[in-house]
C-alpha cells in the first residue's frame, strides 16, 4: 500500500481574523490532499478579542484551536502549538506557518517533493523553508532562506541557506526528535533563526524551495526601535519590548552562536537605538 505523509500545520494568531481565515482557506485549497500528503492543523487563538475563534470554528470546524493568554507572541504560541502537535499523535513532517503568509494551490506538495530531492543531494534530513514574494504578482523576496551575504533569492535550483524565516517552514520528525521545539529563550523574535542554527550545528541541512511558494508581505520601514521619527523613550521601550528587538533575548541569542562577539553586536544596537542616524552605517 503506497504510503502518504503526515503534516502538522502549525499556526499562532492574534486579532488577525481576516488573515488568519485567508491563510486557512489557501490550506484546505492546497493540491495533493489525501493522495500526496494528509496534515492536521494545530492552530493557537493567543488571547484574540475579535472573534477569530467563532470564524475559525464555524469554517473549519476540524482545525484544533489551543487557547493562548494573550501574551505568546510568535516563538511562544508556535512552541504551544507544537507541543500540542507532538502530544496528540505522531506527524511525519511539522509544518510553522505564519497567518499573513498566503500558500500557492501547490505550495505544500513542492515542499514535500523539493525536500525528497534535499535529503538525497545531502544524505541527511533537512529543514527546507519557503520562499515568499513580497506581492502574489511581484515575485520579489519577502521572506525565507538567508545567509550572512543576504537573502537567497530562488533561481530554480536547490539552494542551502544559514537562517531560516519562519514564515512557512518543513521541518521533518527526525529533525524534531533531535532538536525538540523552538527555544524557551525567545518570546517573539530570533526562534526560528536559532533553529536553523542549531539544525546545523547538528549536522542537518538547511535549504530553501527553488522557487517562490508563497506571498507575505514584508515589514517595511526602519524597526520602531533605532526609527529617528520616534522619541528616545519609545525607542528605549520597543527597544526591551518583544514586538521590538527584545535586547535582553537578543543579546543571549548572539551569545549562543557568536560567543564572546556578542559584545560588539550590543554595542551596535544600543548605539543604532540612542542615535538612529547611525542604523545605516553600522548595520
Amino acid at each position: 500500500m503506497f504510503y502518504i505523509p503526515t503534516i502538522a500545520v502549525l499556526l499562532t494568531c492574534h486579532n488577525r481574523k481576516d488573515k488568519t481565515i485567508n491563510c486557512l482557506q489557501n490550506v484546505y485549497a492546497q493540491k495533493g490532499i489525501n493522495i500526496d500528503f494528509k496534515f492536521d492543523i494545530f492552530l493557537v487563538d493567543d488571547g484574540s478579542i475579535d472573534g477569530t475563534k467563532l470564524a475559525i470554528t464555524t469554517n473549519f470546524p476540524a482545525v484544533n484551536i489551543i487557547e493562548g493568554n494573550g501574551n505568546l507572541y510568535w516563538n511562544q504560541g508556535m512552541r504551544l502549538a507544537w507541543k500540542t502537535a507532538f502530544e496528540t499523535k505522531e506527524f511525519d513532517f511539522y509544518f510553522w506557518l505564519n497567518d499573513d503568509t498566503i500558500l500557492d494551490e501547490n505550495a505544500l506538495l513542492n515542499l514535500i517533493k523539493t525536500y525528497k530531492v534535499a535529503v538525497e543531494v545531502e544524505k541527511k534530513d533537512v529543514i527546507l523553508t519557503s520562499a515568499c514574494r513580497i506581492a502574489a504578482d511581484k515575485n520579489i523576496f519577502s521572506y525565507g532562506g538567508r545567509t550572512d551575504d543576504g537573502p537567497v533569492i530562488p533561481n530554480g535550483n536547490l539552494q542551502r541557506c544559514k537562517y531560516i524565516n519562519g514564515n512557512a517552514v518543513l521541518v521533518p520528525k527526525k529533525v524534531y526528535e533531535e532538536l525538540g521545539n523552538l527555544s524557551n529563550d525567545y518570546t517573539h523574535g530570533m526562534g526560528d533563526f536559532d533553529y536553523g542554527l542549531r539544525a546545523l550545528k547538528s549536522g542537518f541541512g538547511c535549504y530553501t524551495t527553488n522557487d517562490f511558494i508563497a506571498t507575505c508581505p514584508p515589514n517595511e520601514g526602519i524597526p520602531g526601535w533605532c526609527n529617528p521619527t520616534f522619541s528616545i523613550r519609545k525607542r528605549w521601550e520597543l527597544f526591551h519590548s518583544p514586538r521590538g528587538l527584545n535586547i535582553k533575548e537578543y543579546i543571549k541569542f548572539r551569545n549562543k552562536f557568536w560567543g564572546i562577539r556578542w559584545i560588539v553586536f550590543a554595542i551596535k544596537a544600543y548605539a543604532k537605538m540612542i542615535s538612529p542616524k547611525l542604523y545605516k552605517k553600522i548595520s
